[in-house]
């Protein structure tokens, strides 16, 4: 395990992590990258006609379709003076497979701890069942009981 820098902030990168999966995720972290790709994914554009959706410069938006081409999330080509811009649907398939791993993962987690607090539950409620005899404490101070003969 290493220690890596991303956005300021430090986070642990364990040994076989993918890079495709780093730019990936990375690329789908920003709101407007996860637009764009939404529009792209229906219909294919112009990064001129995705560009006039929001409220930044020309070249701003290029810089997250470049991102998000990078990550292979979209695949331009180019049409006489146009730049058209669609969808990869493999890749965003690849993501959300990825992300049903990390979700299996996370639940099988969940349920081993799920089977761990039964069995304390468990252990807790033997430890105080009512049903089991308790030892009877003596009456007098000498350790026998009060009444009957001796």
């Amino acid at each position: 395990m290493s220690r890596v820098t991303y956005n300021h902030m430090v986070v642990d990168r364990f040994h076989g992590d993918d890079p495709a999966a780093d730019r990936l995720f990375q690329a789908l972290a920003d709101a407007t990258r996860r637009d764009i790709l939404r529009r792209v994914l229906g219909e294919a554009a112009s990064v001129s006609t995705v560009a006039a959706h929001y409220d930044m410069s020309f070249a701003a938006v290029q810089k997250h379709v470049a991102v998000l081409e990078q990550a292979h999330l979209v695949v331009k080509e180019r049409r006489g003076r146009e730049q058209i811009v669609h969808g990869d649907i493999a890749t965003v398939r690849r993501a959300g497979e990825q992300l049903a791993a990390l979700e299996n993962v996370w639940r099988a987690r969940v349920e081993r701890m799920s089977a761990v607090l039964a069995e304390d539950d468990a252990a807790a409620a033997q430890r105080h069942d009512t049903s089991t005899p308790h030892p009877v404490a003596p009456d007098r101070r000498d350790g026998r009981p009060t009444g009957g003969t001796s």
